[in-house]
């Protein structure tokens, strides 16, 4: 089922989200309306605190190139269940936006290289490693677990900009 996206600057954005302990129909739940609505929204990724759930998940979702149309398949989902980053490496530059601040598109310095571990909605530990787009989303997701979300990266004279800008759109 599709859920209501919070927006920027919902207080719950600010929340850290707890550890999932159940892998149960309750999470799977979780899981598939989180997919249902960032299909809908086309987004690339989504926190569950973005639709107000303060639990350790994160989906994502890379759309292939088909030929010039965009193609999203359900079972190249990650599932991504109480995530811990063993390692980041290097540095990079990446445009980013956010469900949760639609409209509003910045680069924001990241790790280059991320290992992951997670387990998934049966509660199967996996890990993960990546050099590419994936370790961008992986990380920009994460924050939000964190309670933080990517124009708090920005430089202060850019996120006074962001939210003088904002403040106006959304008033």
């Amino acid at each position: 089922m599709i859920q209501d996206i919070v927006v920027y600057p919902d207080k719950r954005l600010k929340q850290i989200s707890k550890e999932v302990t159940q892998f149960d129909e309750t999470l799977h739940t979780l899981l598939d309306d989180m997919y249902d609505t960032m299909v809908s929204k086309k987004g690339v990724g989504l926190a569950a605190i973005q639709i107000g759930v303060a639990k350790r998940v994160l989906i994502i979702n890379l759309p292939e190139d088909d030929n010039d149309d965009v193609v999203i398949k359900k079972e190249d989902t990650l599932e991504i269940i109480n995530p811990i980053f063993l390692s980041k490496e290097g540095s990079c530059k990446h445009q980013e936006g956010c469900l949760s601040i639609p409209g509003f598109y910045e680069d924001i310095e990241r790790a280059k290289k991320v290992i992951m571990e997670y387990q998934d909605r049966d509660g199967v530990k996996h890990t993960i490693e990546n050099d590419d787009f994936l370790a961008i989303a992986l990380q920009h997701e994460h924050d939000h677990l964190e309670g933080k979300v990517f124009v708090e990266k920005l430089s202060i004279l850019k996120r006074k900009k962001f939210e003088k800008e904002w403040k106006k759109k959304y008033k």
